[in-house]
């Protein structure tokens, strides 16, 4: 019988819950104890989305917390210093809070989300209310804390005041941890009450841990490292570890043997040079990571289909925007060519700044390259001087979202020159192959082109595909079909005409070599070896235009086959 093979986590960011459920994991308890020798007081830890800072933050709670079954770390590589684990585990009161709820239109109800969010975390102890060590002053404190209707004097001083309360219940410091603490300010910047939501999150982090007499030591998460100016003011016992840092830098994300230990359990090895194509490349610190929600998504699909392809994962856990807004303000011809470099799987030189605001971060098109790299789309190939760093894409499936969101903007801006391409179309319509090219190689003069490692000639050509049919998409009652099943094939481009008395053929290719009369020739040939105007013929049209269209780079030749 074969062996049942434990379930990957997707999704679970319950360090219990993966250990006593069976879950695969991916042994990161050697945080802890780097966390303890670096004896720094406030850490923040600030990495990409999906790279486990939940999962560290539920485990670093499991094993200080007092309460707790702490046999879950067994085995783990954390219990091999017997001497630290005798000394720090299951030795702490802990609060761990999550602001990642923290996400509406208004700041009021921002505000009671936030209220709901203390509340849950102060449920947690409420074995204070019998305690005998508190006072009957002390445990109407903790009562406010209950209650929905607290005020923001009260939230703000929450987390100090229930480390008080914990202190003198347990008779030892608190351990406290905060789990994506930028998460609040994101959603304000989006919905118009960032400085209401500034103030409020500063005031609680101040109290929290500048002002606390009762905190142990506190861990913080994030995907930015907001300026301090801003947000962390006079906090003098802070240290921030970024994706540039030596410090802790293997314990985000998956490594590489990691990765190759994953595969073999899964006996998903011939399926290695997969992931790593699309999920590693990212460096952090000294080491190359991969993103483990994509690999443990992608693992999860070769158990069901051995045959499963890599897909986007990572893209469906936002929306972009931090791309979006780069390709938008990117207008100058530097800024287009930079991309087409990265594209293209070259590296550039860029100043980071490694503090923002987010009133900052779309305010100039230097300062988002900031926000890409801080934000995982870009990495680091190494750094060159004290502010500057050597950036590329980390892999296919960032590239893939570039490539997407080019092709979004590229599909906006069509829609702002419906005259242009009205008359594209009916120059197509009359067989004018010179204007077709003309207003065409217009258009890939004004897009990013994509020319790059990462992307093998039929991706390519389906990248001038999508232009062409979204230039198509402006002639109202034209029937346009992509990739459509006809004669002996599948023809690029099939187009009906409203009366039904025309059909347009099109067939791509992108030439490799720069011969673009070459490959118009061939697209032409495999038109008529394909018999890709049966459909049209059956169907009755009897007029019948066939295309090759051939692009290179930023340049493209149309040609018409003779015979109409």
């Amino acid at each position: 019988m074969a062996e049942k093979k434990k379930r990957l986590p997707v999704g679970v960011e319950n360090f219990e819950q993966i250990i006593k459920d069976n879950f695969y994991y991916v042994d990161k308890t050697g945080l802890i104890s780097e966390l303890l020798l670096s004896g720094r007081m406030v850490n923040l830890f600030t990495r990409p989305r999906r790279f486990g800072k939940t999962l560290n933050m539920s485990m670093l709670e499991h094993f200080f917390s007092l309460e707790g079954d702490h046999s879950i770390f067994d085995g783990l590589e954390i219990t091999k210093d017997t001497k630290l684990c005798e000394e720090y585990m299951g030795k702490y009161p802990v609060i761990f809070v999550s602001l990642k709820g923290i996400n509406a239109a208004a700041y009021k109800d921002a505000f009671e989300f936030a209220v709901q969010i203390i509340k849950r975390v102060a449920g947690n102890f409420q074995f204070l209310l019998e305690s005998e060590s508190l006072s009957d002053y002390d445990k109407s404190e903790y009562r406010e804390l209950l209650d929905s209707g607290m005020s923001e004097a009260v939230f703000c001083g929450g987390l100090k005041t229930l480390s008080a309360l914990l202190e003198k219940h347990c008779g030892e410091k608190v351990i406290l941890l905060i789990d994506e603490y930028d998460v609040p300010l994101s959603k304000a910047f989006e919905n118009g009450y960032y400085d209401q939501m500034v103030f409020l999150i500063r005031n609680l982090l101040e109290q929290a841990l500048k002002t606390n007499n009762s905190l142990k030591f506190a861990v913080m998460t994030g995907c930015m490292r907001i300026s301090k100016e801003s947000i962390f003011t006079g906090l003098n016992n802070f240290t921030t570890f970024t994706i540039t840092d030596v410090d802790f830098d293997e314990y985000f994300g998956f490594t590489d043997q990691e990765v190759r230990d994953l595969s073999a359990y899964y006996e998903c090895t011939d399926k290695y040079q997969n992931i790593k194509e699309w999920y590693d490349g990212y460096h952090f610190g000294n080491v190359d990571v991969y993103c483990p929600w994509d690999v443990v998504s992608y693992l999860r699909s070769l158990r069901a289909n051995k045959e499963a392809v890599p897909q986007n994962y990572w893209v469906n856990t936002s929306g972009n925007a931090e791309v979006k807004e780069f390709i938008r303000q990117s207008k100058n011809a530097t800024t287009k060519h930079e991309i087409e470099r990265l594209m293209a799987g070259e590296i550039i030189t860029k100043t980071i700044r490694p503090e923002l605001t987010y009133k900052d971060m779309y305010s100039s098109i230097e300062n988002i390259w900031s926000v890409l790299f801080t934000a995982g789309y870009l990495t680091h190939a190494g750094q060159v001087d004290a502010g500057s760093y050597k950036l590329r894409i980390p892999n296919a499936e960032i590239h893939n979202i570039f490539v997407m969101q080019i092709k979004e903007h590229f599909d906006e801006s069509i829609l702002k020159d419906g005259g242009i391409l009205s008359k594209f179309c009916d120059a197509l319509l009359d067989g004018n192959m010179k204007y077709v090219e003309e207003i065409f190689d217009s258009y890939l003069k004004k897009t990013i082109r994509i020319r790059d490692t990462f992307v093998k000639k039929a991706l390519k050509e389906n990248f001038y595909h999508g232009i062409l049919v979204g230039i198509l998409g402006v002639k109202e009652g034209w029937q346009v079909s992509s990739n459509k099943e006809t004669g002996e094939g599948y023809g690029d481009i099939l187009i009906e005409t409203e009366d039904g008395k025309t059909g347009i053929i099109i067939e791509m290719k992108y030439a490799d070599d720069g011969n673009l009369s070459g490959a118009c020739e061939t697209a032409l040939r495999q038109i008529e070896e394909k018999q890709y105007d049966e459909i049209f013929r059956e169907n009755g049209v009897n007029r019948i235009l066939k295309y090759g269209i051939a692009c290179y780079k930023k340049r493209c030749r149309v040609m018409l086959a003779e015979n109409r």
